[in-house]
């Protein structure tokens, strides 16, 4: 049986990390459950030119954002864990506040309270000391802040080199295997 796994897609700038991520799970053994926030729909129109039936076809199930009855709002729904990519900061509100007012935020207040792994993509920029706190208080609660920073040392060439980088680090803290960027081998070392 394949692992599952929880991907929240928010209405942050970014959500190009959410569908890449579900490009790159499908060689993946992994049951990939879908959330998509209604902004989120919106910015994959926007900045994609995706629509959610188009996104929904890399997932195995794919979730209402209002629907706080589904399987994946109970901590008896095993998952590996989950990935919230891109988070906005509104969602990071409500995770950091146990405030479960939709899907996305339910399933992550789950994976924290059954202590599973959790990954919060938080795109927003510049932050201020409100932001700060709050990924303090999700960090404080088990969550992974990671968000989407680039590096340089494997010189990417293409938009997707700076998805996958960002991408691998997420797998590698879900220690799903990937070879998706150039590890760092030392300055001289080639």
């Amino acid at each position: 049986m394949a692992k599952r796994i929880v991907i929240g897609i928010a209405g942050a700038s970014g959500v190009i990390y959410g569908v890449r991520m579900l490009q790159l799970l499908q060689s993946k053994d992994y049951e990939i459950h879908l959330i998509v926030s209604e902004a989120g729909v919106k910015n994959l129109a926007i900045e994609t030119g995706f629509d959610l039936d188009q996104v929904g076809t890399l997932a195995d199930h794919v979730y209402d954002n209002r629907d706080m009855a589904a399987s994946l709002a109970s901590g008896s729904f095993l998952t590996e864990g989950m990935v919230v990519i891109p988070c906005t900061i509104k969602t990071l509100s409500g995770i950091a506040n146990s405030y479960s007012n939709n899907l996305i935020v339910r399933a992550a207040d789950v994976t924290l309270k059954e202590k599973r792994k959790l990954v919060l993509v938080v795109r927003e920029t510049p932050l201020h000391k409100g932001h700060l706190r709050l990924m303090t208080m999700a960090a404080d609660m088990g969550a992974h802040i990671l968000p989407p920073v680039p590096s340089f040392y494997h010189k990417p060439e293409t938009i997707e080199d700076i998805l996958d980088q960002t991408i691998g680090k997420i797998f590698d803290y879900l220690s799903i295997e990937h070879n998706l960027f150039k590890r760092w081998q030392g300055e001289g070392e080639r």
